[in-house]
């Protein structure tokens, strides 16, 4: 190929607007991956535009205003002041983008089967304002196979050749809302390509942003890699949930064990049991490979014990609920249940799969009378297969506590007055090990 051809090549010219910072970035879906992302390479210094289908959202960013509270509002008030800043909710203006990135969900079907609905009307989206020299990256967890085997196909309908004409990489995010020692920026970054041009372009792309970023040969050993770490944990998270009720019959307090196991330096790394898993990873993503992994004649049978383990732990805490009841002669039927923390982890305001979900209908289904308490979630209503439910968090006061047979701890916010629970709860059960520092109390107290 001539020179002059390829010094205009799509991809020569794509290169020169990434070393430059002058590529315009667009993400598509501006949630709890997306918007953080949107600030990474805005900071960088590259001209962006947020898409989502909210309008919401984009009311409350064109006015400087964040919606997620554990970034701040700052960069929301920085962003749009100035003219390198546009969020919209109209498809077509993702056509003036030179870099696509995806960030939507990719959530359980009805059957734990993969929900790939997201991922194909977003790739249908781009592909209808597709060009030549765009950059098209994915993020969204999946399986491996996706970048190349579902979303490529749907953007070759347009005629352009990957890898020459348009490029297509695969990212996986990293978050993990409320952690204050990493950032999106300061996070290690998986980019692979489905060709050495898309892997080189992506790589350089990310690379004005993130502090490091770690190309690997192809796109689906990022997409498999990701899965692996939400793996690692889902197992290991179900393995100290299964030793927890053996533990506490035989009377010994697996905090204590893991407190032990972990001054060992070498071997060991510490997981914590819990009411449940939460948030969009650890509880769905494993879930990818196992259905993908059926398409090869694979049983992925620690994956699924995991899984049924790690689903079995409501139920669990209820249990331990009812037998603290029992203990002071009281029914669950008309007890006044007081669950402290509905945000699946502590600190944030993420509600996305939390166990607390399951724990409040069970506690209903048993005909108790319960309230919350969260100082980072103010309603709970409208989560997926819990649209029954419509709760105000209530105020966490001396009254309330005196008045509820149960204080059942799902979150251990660093805000809550745990002393003030101490002092006047007449039972508490906690699945958090939250109340340990300040133990005893005055009532009655049972881990779950």
């Amino acid at each position: 190929m001539p020179e002059d051809m390829v010094a205009t090549s799509p991809a020569a010219q794509l290169e020169e607007k990434l070393r430059t910072l002058t590529a315009t970035v667009a993400v598509v879906g501006l949630g709890y991956v997306g918007l953080p992302l949107l600030r990474a390479f805005f900071s960088a210094g590259y001209p962006v535009i947020g898409f989502d289908v909210d309008q919401e959202k984009i009311d409350l960013l064109s006015n400087g205003q964040s919606y997620l509270k554990h970034l701040g509002t700052d960069f929301a008030q920085e962003m749009c002041k100035s003219d390198k800043f546009q969020v919209t909710t109209e498809a077509d203006e993702l056509g003036q983008a030179d870099v696509i990135i995806l960030c939507v969900p990719t959530p359980l079907g009805g059957h734990g089967e993969p929900d790939m609905s997201y991922i194909t009307q977003s790739t249908e989206m781009v592909a209808k304002v597709l060009r030549k020299g765009q950059l098209v990256t994915l993020e969204s967890t999946t399986y491996p196979g996706t970048t190349r085997g579902d979303c490529l196909p749907i953007l070759a309908t347009t005629g352009l050749e990957p890898g020459v004409d348009f490029f297509l990489a695969y990212s996986p995010e990293r978050e993990d809302p409320g952690r204050k020692d990493h950032s999106t920026q300061t996070i290690p970054k998986l980019v692979g390509g489905i060709d050495e041009v898309s892997g080189k372009l992506a790589t350089m792309l990310y690379g004005a942003a993130i502090t490091e970023v770690v190309p690997v040969e192809t796109a689906e050993i990022a997409e498999a890699a990701k899965l692996l770490e939400n793996i690692y944990r889902c197992v290991n998270i179900a393995l100290v949930n299964e030793l927890k009720p053996v533990l506490t019959s035989m009377g010994i307090d697996i905090w204590k064990v893991i407190g032990a196991a972990k001054t060992k330096p070498f071997g060991f790394q510490a997981f914590y049991p819990g009411p449940g898993l939460g948030g969009h990873c650890i509880p769905i993503d494993p879930f990818y490979l196992t259905w993908k992994a059926r398409e090869f004649g694979h049983h992925t049978r620690f994956i699924e014990l995991a899984g049924e383990i790690n689903n079995s732990m409501p139920s669990y805490v209820i249990q331990r609920t009812m037998e603290g009841l029992n203990e002071l002669g009281k029914a669950m039927r008309g007890a006044k249940v007081l669950v402290v923390g509905l945000a699946y982890k502590p600190d944030v305001d993420d509600v996305r799969e939390t166990p607390a979900a399951e724990i409040i209908k069970l506690l209903f289904d048993h005909g108790a009378d319960v309230t919350y308490h969260d100082p980072h979630v103010p309603l709970f209503a409208g989560m997926r297969n819990y649209l029954q439910y419509h709760m105000h968090s209530v105020p966490l006061e001396e009254d309330l506590l005196k008045q509820s047979d149960c204080v059942l701890i799902v979150t251990n916010h660093a805000t809550i007055d745990w002393r003030l629970i101490a002092k006047h709860a007449s039972l508490v059960v906690d699945s958090r090990n939250a109340m340990a520092d300040i133990l005893p109390i005055n009532g009655t107290y049972q881990q779950a």
